[in-house]
């Protein structure tokens, strides 16, 4: 490093050799680069030694070891740090990019409580693990000793890839089912690019792959198979399918061109990304450039959609929320990220009506008061009369949020148990459902949530399953004998 004559440049301003080849000025500055990734993410680490109190563990759905590995972060150690992480998550550098830590480890940082800033764990947690792909430290997926049974995982988002890759490493043989062309689930089409890079998404796939787990790509069970021929075909059966059926507003006008989903609207631009054909941009009607775009709703998935309207070049973004600032669910850090790049936040305002005939021209919206506390604790919002008016919009992105879809009815499986908001219905000892064989887990069982706690079921359902599987192949001997 000491020889690197870019290092020398910045720091003594020497002159830098005019005769350097391009692929050498290429490696200098990628040096430089890695050397001061590596002091920042040792410098952020070794703040963590001030604390002593590991409040960011055990508010991390994982409950990662962090102060170990940023200890071992700060020390320089960074392939001890990467492997104590990797113990815990199965996406270490995914959970780095887009976990809202502002509300979980980094918001529980005894340093932050001190008005000192909390330690950037999620960039050092991510810069560690991109470390170890970079340097050939993430080892492949070994399947364990053939156990001679299957398992079929419904669902290849967060929750059924962490179940998948936890099987096959105990020796099951690992089928993965998924309605969409590529694995991953909102991972890969929920989530923008400029969050999550999709290669990041792609190569622990293909890593799963390399291990011998089977993926079944646009395969939508109901109608490619039923739920009962997945059971015949498998000793036991994960439901991880993720919660798709999106909120609606009931609105005159809510049906008009030009207002569309928020999913919809994500899934095309990451489409897009991988330089697929994609005819919702083809038409323009599912992208936002050169139009007025009015977004709805105040969690993570309308920031995802204002901050990828503003990067499609769109004339402008406004996103309507109900309630206040302090009372939106989505990340505070993503509120503040949107307004830096242009989004106008309209508080305590809600759509009443979408305007225009052929394609909607307007929303008009009234403003909104805050009353008194719902079931959920949170302070109801109520319309003010009197105060509607409206605002022009080319296109109109609904983002209220997810509902399960009816799982019985698609599956054809009316056996299948769900409770009264649609989610499905486990054994909470077992997380098994109430088909024998049948388990579940991530947001299609606790409803829509973060990812960070759909790998943590996806973890924790692996013992259940693997238990069970280990008891039927113990009868079947029995019976055998």
């Amino acid at each position: 490093m000491a020889d690197n004559p870019m290092l020398k440049f910045v720091a003594t301003g020497q002159s830098y050799p005019e005769k350097r080849s391009p692929d050498d000025r290429a490696d200098d500055f990628q040096e430089i680069s890695r050397s001061f990734l590596i002091d920042k993410a040792e410098e952020q680490a070794s703040r963590c030694s001030q604390c002593g109190v590991p409040y960011c563990a055990t508010h991390c759905p994982l409950h990662n070891h962090i102060p170990d590995w940023l200890r071992l972060t700060a020390e320089g150690r960074l392939r001890e740090a990467y492997e104590l992480s990797n113990l815990t998550s199965t996406m270490p550098e995914i959970c780095g990019r887009i976990c809202p830590q502002d509300r979980l480890c980094e918001g529980n940082c005894v340093i932050e409580f001190s008005g000192h800033g909390a330690v950037t764990i999620g960039s050092v947690e991510k810069f560690i693990t991109d470390t170890a792909w970079k340097e050939g430290w993430v080892e492949p997926l070994v399947p364990g000793a053939p156990t001679g049974q299957s398992v079929g995982v419904i669902g290849a988002g967060p929750a059924g890839l962490t179940t998948a890759e936890y099987l096959r490493a105990a020796g099951h043989e690992v089928h993965v089912y998924d309605r969409h062309d590529r694995a991953g689930g909102l991972l890969t089409y929920g989530i923008p690019g400029f969050k999550l890079e999709k290669d990041i998404v792609m190569r622990r796939i293909q890593r799963l792959k390399d291990g011998g787990i089977v993926f079944h790509d646009s395969f939508e069970i109901g109608r490619d198979a039923s739920l009962e021929d997945l059971r015949a075909r498998h000793g036991a059966i994960l439901i991880a399918t993720g919660v798709y059926k999106p909120r609606d507003i009931k609105a005159p006008g809510v049906g008009a061109k030009g207002v569309v989903k928020a999913l919809d609207f994500l899934i095309a631009s990451n489409k897009a990304g991988f330089g697929d054909a994609v005819p919702g941009h083809e038409d323009g009607s599912l992208l936002a450039t050169g139009k007025h775009v009015v977004v709805i709703g105040g969690g993570d998935t309308a920031m995802d959609c204002v901050r990828t309207a503003i990067r499609q070049g769109a004339k402008s973004v406004k996103c309507l929320y109900r309630r206040d600032r302090e009372n939106m669910p989505g990340s505070q850090r993503e509120v503040a990220n949107a307004e830096e790049e242009g989004v106008e936040f309209v508080w305590l305002t809600a759509p009443i009506a979408f305007e225009g005939t052929d394609h909607v021209t307007g929303v008009k919206v009234t403003k909104m008061r805050l009353g008194a506390p719902d079931a959920s604790g949170r302070r109801a919002p109520e319309a003010d009369p009197g105060s509607e008016f409206s605002m022009e919009a080319d296109l109109v992105i609904k983002a209220l949020g997810y509902d399960p879809e009816e799982l019985p009815k698609l599956f054809g499986s009316e056996d299948l148990s769900v409770t009264r908001w649609g989610t499905l219905r486990v054994d909470h000892k077992t997380m098994m459902t109430s088909v024998d064989g049948v388990f579940a887990a991530g947001d299609i069982v606790r409803g829509a949530s973060l990812v960070v706690w759909a790998i943590r079921d996806g973890r924790d359902v692996t013992d259940h399953m693997h238990k069970y599987l280990r008891a039927k192949a113990k009868a079947g001997e029995r019976v055998a004998a």
